[in-house]
């Protein structure tokens, strides 16, 4: 994987330069676009790292470049840059995911603070899709009657109570359970519970 990048997205080019310094001065890899168009050509959108995004810009402007990034799947974490205290662009922005609104021209710490904070989120957000990755290929494992079993097994019901509702034998209830927890590699029914609530697998309705 790259070295995660803090994206410049910015049509002023000598904002765009005054920015980069400052963030490679500090010890981050930069790179800069002259436009929201510039940046999803460059095929950049899935590169670990944040943004750095000019709120007005022509053709597409910041929000609508947050917006297209939404629709994509694991949007980088963004810091909007406004020459301007807009306030209902700031809370949109916000409530859409930005990780912070500042106002031209920023404060060399304050965008620092948020450029730290972005590229630790995207670390975490990696991590976390990683890991359902990783679970949802073990899932993947599972034959359809292992599955089935395992969503009767997180209702928290005994192998025999399951053996009722599936209709067959407590002793081939306990081979797919064993298998299945195998699979997982999971010991308890409390990790399997979490593992199916990370990844959204609902438990097995039981019948009347």
């Amino acid at each position: 994987m790259s070295e995660p990048t803090v994206f410049i997205i910015d049509d002023d080019s000598s904002a765009r330069r005054g920015l980069t310094r400052l963030v490679r001065a500090a010890g981050l890899p930069a790179e800069s676009f002259g436009s929201a168009r510039a940046f999803l050509d460059s095929g950049s959108c899935e590169s670990p790292g944040c943004i750095v995004l000019d709120v007005r810009m022509p053709e597409m402007t910041g929000p609508e470049l947050q917006e297209e990034l939404v629709l994509m799947k694991d949007c980088m974490p963004i810091v909007f840059l406004s020459g301007h205290a807009d306030v209902p662009t700031a809370a949109q922005a916000m409530k859409k995911g930005a990780v912070d609104f500042l106002t031209k021209p920023v404060d060399r710490d304050d965008l620092l603070h948020a450029l730290r904070a972005s590229l630790a989120l995207d670390r975490e957000n990696r991590a976390a899709r990683a890991e359902r990755s990783e679970l949802h290929a073990h899932l993947e494992s599972l034959t359809p009657r292992e599955s089935e079993v395992m969503t009767w097994v997180i209702t928290g019901m005994l192998n025999k109570q399951i053996a009722g509702a599936l209709e067959i034998s407590e002793e081939t209830v306990k081979i797919h359970r064993g298998r299945m927890m195998h699979k997982l590699g999971i010991d308890s029914v409390a990790e399997l519970v979490r593992l199916c609530e990370k990844i959204g697998v609902a438990p097995a309705t039981p019948r009347d």
